[in-house]
C-alpha cells in the first residue's frame, strides 16, 4: 500500500466502514458505476453551495455538482423554496398539474427547437424515447453515434460496434459508431447507407467533453444529416443550459430535430427530457382514432414523468437560467480556474495539461496537449476517453491527492457553479499545487 492510501484511508475511516457494510449490499458496493473508487469512494453526508460534507465531518469543494446538474450550486434558497412549498402540496398528483405546463415554457422559451416537450424520468430515458422517435418517423431502423459519446446506458446507447456484455446482437447492430470529429468518416457512412433514422451527438464532446467536439464537426454533423434527409439528436442532458441558456444549439447557432435534456432541466432533482419538431414529436400524440393510434402511434409512460417535485426544482433553476447570469458566471470562473491551473502545471514542469468547455474542466495528467489560437489547450488527438490517463494510472492518484487537500475532483476534472468564486478557485489552485507534490513524493509525476 503506498503511503497516499495509507493516507486517504486514515482521513477517511468513516467511509470505509461505510464502504465495509455496502459491498454485502450492492455489487462493488456501488449504486453508480461513475463513483467507482480505490479502496473506497467516500461517502457524504450534507451539502452547501460549493462544498459537500462527508461523514467524518470534512468540508469538501465539490466540482461533481450532482453529476453536472447543479448550475446553481448545492442548496440555492430558491430551489430549496420551491421544493419545499411543493412537497407540502403533494409529491406525486397522479394528474396533470400547473407546474408542468409552466416548467415547458420555460424549456420553450429558453430553446428554440423545443416545439414540443414530453418529460420522461432520466437523461437515459430521453435518449431512449428520442431513438425511438426518430425510427418511427422515418420508418428506419439505425441509429448512428460517436466513439466516445455517452447517451445513457439503455443498449441502443450502450452498443459500442463490439460485443457488449447483456447486449442483444440484434440490438447493437443496429447501432451504427463512428469516430468523432470526422465529417469524412460520418459521410461515407450516410452516403452509402439509406437505413439510418439519426445521427445522435453530445454537441460538447464525448464523456461531458473529455474527447472535445470541435464547433467545425458539429455544423458538418447539421450539414451532412440535412443532406441526406437523416434526423440530427442533440444531446443535450449535459450541454443544456450550461454552454448557453439554450444549451449547446445556442451556442453553435444550430437547430437540431431533436434534443435530450436532463440534469439542470430539474434542477438537481430527477428527470429528464425530449424536445424538437412538432412533426415529429406529435407521434405520441393521440388522434382518437384507435386503429391508428394502435398502429402508428409511439407509446410513452413513466410513474414519475413531470413529477411535481422535479418540476418545482426545474423552474426556479430555469428562472435563473433564463436571466443568462449563471451560465456566464459559472463559464468565466471556469476559464480562470483552467488558466490558473495550467499555470501550477508550468511552474512544475509538469507532463499534462488543462482543458475544458463552457463551466466543465478535466486535468489531463502525462499526455500531449496542443495550444490554440487563444492559447488554450486541447488534446492533440480525439483519443478515446481517458486513455492517455489511465494508460499513466494517474486519475485515481490525482483524485485522492485532492481529497486530502480539500477538493473532490468528478474524476479528473468536475463542474463549476455560480457558487464557486474567487475563495474556492485560490484554493483549488493550492490544493493542485500540493496534490502534485503527494504524487511527486512517490514517483507518480509525468516530468514536462
Amino acid at each position: 500500500m503506498s503511503e497516499l492510501e495509507a493516507q486517504y484511508q486514515r482521513r477517511f475511516a468513516g467511509s470505509a466502514r461505510l464502504y465495509g457494510r455496502a459491498v454485502h449490499l450492492f455489487p462493488s458496493g456501488l449504486t453508480h458505476d461513475a463513483r467507482y473508487f480505490a479502496p473506497f469512494p467516500i461517502y457524504a453526508e450534507r451539502a452547501s453551495g460549493a462544498y459537500k460534507w462527508d461523514v467524518d465531518g470534512h468540508r469538501l469543494i465539490d466540482y461533481w455538482m450532482g453529476h453536472g446538474a447543479l448550475l446553481l450550486g448545492h442548496g440555492h434558497p430558491a430551489v430549496v423554496e420551491a421544493v419545499q412549498a411543493q412537497l407540502a402540496r403533494g409529491t406525486h398528483l397522479g394528474a396533470s398539474h400547473p407546474l408542468e405546463v409552466k416548467w415547458a415554457e420555460l424549456v420553450q422559451r429558453l430553446m428554440p427547437a423545443a416545439e414540443r416537450i414530453r418529460f420522461t424520468n432520466s437523461g437515459t430515458e430521453a435518449t431512449h424515447l428520442a431513438m425511438r422517435l426518430a425510427r418511427a418517423f422515418t420508418g428506419r431502423p439505425r441509429i448512428l453515434k460517436f466513439e466516445g459519446h455517452f447517451h445513457g446506458w439503455h443498449d441502443y446507447a450502450a452498443a459500442s460496434g463490439q460485443p457488449s456484455p447483456g447486449i442483444a446482437r440484434e440490438v447493437a447492430e443496429a447501432t451504427i459508431v463512428v469516430p468523432p470529429n470526422d465529417p469524412d468518416a460520418l459521410a461515407r457512412v450516410l452516403e452509402s447507407r439509406q437505413d439510418i433514422a439519426a445521427v445522435i451527438i453530445e454537441p460538447g464532446g464525448g464523456i461531458w467533453g473529455e474527447v472535445p467536439t470541435t464547433e467545425a464537426f458539429v455544423h458538418a454533423v447539421r450539414d451532412l444529416t440535412q443532406r441526406h434527409g437523416v434526423l440530427l439528436i442533440f444531446d443535450e442532458v449535459v450541454t443544456g443550459f450550461r454552454m448557453a441558456p439554450g444549451g449547446a444549439q445556442e451556442y453553435y447557432g444550430i437547430r437540431p430535430d431533436l434534443v435530450c435534456l436532463g440534469k439542470i432541466l430539474c434542477g438537481g432533482l430527477p428527470g429528464g427530457a425530449v424536445a424538437g419538431r412538432a412533426d415529429i414529436m406529435d407521434l405520441l400524440a393521440f388522434r382518437d382514432d384507435p386503429a391508428r393510434d394502435a398502429r402508428e402511434k409511439v407509446a410513452h409512460l413513466g410513474t414519475f414523468n413531470a413529477n411535481p417535485l422535479s418540476a418545482a426544482a426545474g423552474i426556479a433553476t430555469l428562472q435563473e437560467v433564463a436571466t443568462g447570469r449563471p451560465t456566464a458566471i459559472a463559464a468565466e470562473r471556469a476559464d480562470t480556474l483552467v488558466r490558473r491551473l495550467n499555470e501550477v502545471l508550468a511552474r512544475k514542469g509538469v507532463k499534462g495539461f488543462v482543458y475544458g468547455l463552457s463551466s466543465w474542466f478535466h486535468i489531463h495528467l502525462g499526455a500531449e496537449g496542443r495550444q490554440d489560437a487563444e492559447g488554450r489547450w486541447w488534446p492533440v488527438r480525439p483519443a478515446p476517453p481517458g486513455e492517455d490517463l489511465l494508460a499513466h494510472g494517474l486519475v485515481q492518484s490525482l483524485r485522492r491527492a485532492m481529497l486530502l487537500e480539500g477538493v473532490d475532483l468528478m474524476r479528473n476534472g468536475g463542474f463549476l457553479s455560480t457558487a464557486h468564486g474567487e475563495q474556492e478557485i485560490e484554493a483549488t489552485v493550492q490544493a493542485l499545487d500540493a496534490a502534485l507534490d503527494r504524487l511527486a513524493h512517490e514517483g507518480r509525476l509525468p516530468r514536462r
